[in-house]
């Protein structure tokens, strides 16, 4: 009943904000359109899509990929699909540069657009003084999940500061448990959960100041409090005790999968940090969860209390290829509050968008974790998608790969810094 009410507010929400029904004519009736999303993500996308094909009778065909590099080379040789998701703002930047995307402020209404975006999503998806790409679902990342009635059984406090996490490890693993479960798999992507970790440490660590240079290479990757950021990582996740797997099993499993171990009986596990986005899976892996009682999440805790409780966040921008009357028509779409509204509840993450009614958010979990994003500190953008695609989607997964098989953090850090020295 619950989606039946939603698709039908956000099918109302599509005639009104494209101004035509059912019956309007498009020359070709189709949209292609490219992005990250697979599995649980791929079918909250398709209810996002539903209203507008119904609204509008344009068919859409989706293909999941992260390939952004295919994307660029189809884009080359004139074949670029309608549309994007592109995973990374550093990827869109490349792409506007390049010359093969359309400027949505060419078409948009950019009042509307300022009313309903704030000025920092909109700058994330801007390029030398326009427009290219509409953030889709965004998340908060600075979170770790655990199991309330399994804490309260074997009498664990939830942590409020690092050191309060690093006694809960240890107590965890000296009663012969498994405190952590990392999951670092994603195929070619293998590795990005791991520069989360880094990144969200870093912040902790030195700040939003220095967070912001490293990201920009304003300090190399060889600096000793960039190390420290891998180094504190590197405490938890290269201890053969404390993860589920071990190093070996960390990097096989799949990072949907990660929560897994925390909810079976007896738990193989009992924390996990990822996302909020991870409740998507969860409850769909653990229909009978219940929010806060058998499910929530804390915050990653402050490291150094000067730095306060920053929030990591991130998210996916709708980036056009091709100017049609569908991408256009999509686009507006997008946009609005109704299809934002559907993407938050869908995909069990936050919109970007300020419009969206909070009986999208009516979800405990998502609801809890729009108030957390709402009293950090500092917010700041996942470094990795910040940087040189060479870097953020390129060597800094690879060198997560690299030190948790064993690789010597200062020959990793070199090899990246020489390639940070080319890129910048």
């Amino acid at each position: 009943m619950k989606k039946v009410v939603l698709v039908a507010l956000a099918t109302i929400l599509v005639i009104a904000v494209l101004g035509f029904a059912q019956e309007s004519v498009w020359p070709t009736g189709r949209l292609e359109i490219l992005g990250p999303w697979g599995g649980v993500e791929q079918e909250a996308l398709f209810k996002v899509l539903e209203p507008f094909e119904a609204a509008t009778g344009i068919k859409i065909d989706y293909v999941g990929s992260r390939d952004w590099a295919t994307v660029f080379a189809r884009a080359k040789a004139g074949n670029a699909p309608d549309m994007f998701i592109s995973p990374v703002p550093a990827v869109t930047k490349e792409f506007a540069r390049a010359g093969y995307l359309v400027p949505l402020d060419s078409f948009m209404n950019m009042s509307q657009m300022e009313k309903s975006f704030s000025a920092d999503w909109r700058k994330l998806g801007t390029v030398d003084g326009h427009l290219y790409g509409i953030f889709g679902p965004v998340t908060i990342k600075s979170l770790i999940w655990y199991d309330p009635e399994e804490f309260a059984d074997n009498g664990y406090q939830v942590p409020t500061t690092w050191d309060e996490l690093v006694v809960l490890t240890k107590q965890i693993s000296d009663e012969g448990n498994i405190p952590w479960s990392i999951a670092m798999g994603c195929g070619d992507a293998t590795g990005w959960p791991g520069t989360d970790w880094i990144e969200d440490i870093m912040l902790r660590t030195v700040g939003r100041e220095v967070y912001d240079q490293w990201v920009n290479h304003e300090i190399p990757w060889t600096d000793p409090r960039v190390k420290h950021a891998w180094e504190v990582f590197g405490s938890i996740a290269l201890n053969e005790k404390y993860v589920f797997g071990g190093t070996q099993g960390e990097l096989s499993a799949f990072f949907g999968d990660g929560a897994d171990p925390l909810f079976t009986g007896p738990p193989g596990a009992y924390m996990h940090r990822m996302a909020l986005f991870m409740w998507g899976y969860i409850r769909d892996h653990f229909p009978n969860s219940v929010p806060g009682k058998t499910v929530d999440f804390f915050e990653f805790p402050p490291v150094d209390p000067q730095y306060g409780n920053p929030a990591l966040v991130a998210g996916e921008m709708l980036i056009m290829m091709r100017d049609t009357p569908e991408s256009r028509a999509f686009t507006r779409y997008w946009a609005s509050a109704g299809a934002q509204g559907l993407i938050a509840a869908g995909f069990g993450r936050l919109s970007s968008n300020r419009d969206v009614d909070p009986y999208f958010y009516s979800d405990p979990i998502l609801n809890r974790g729009s108030q957390l994003l709402g009293q950090s500190s500092t917010v700041r953008f996942d470094g990795s998608d910040l940087m040189p695609s060479e870097i953020g989607v390129g060597i800094f997964w690879t060198g997560v790969i690299d030190y948790l098989s064993g690789g010597n953090l200062d020959s990793i850090l070199n090899d990246i810094e020489e390639v940070a020295q080319e890129v910048y």
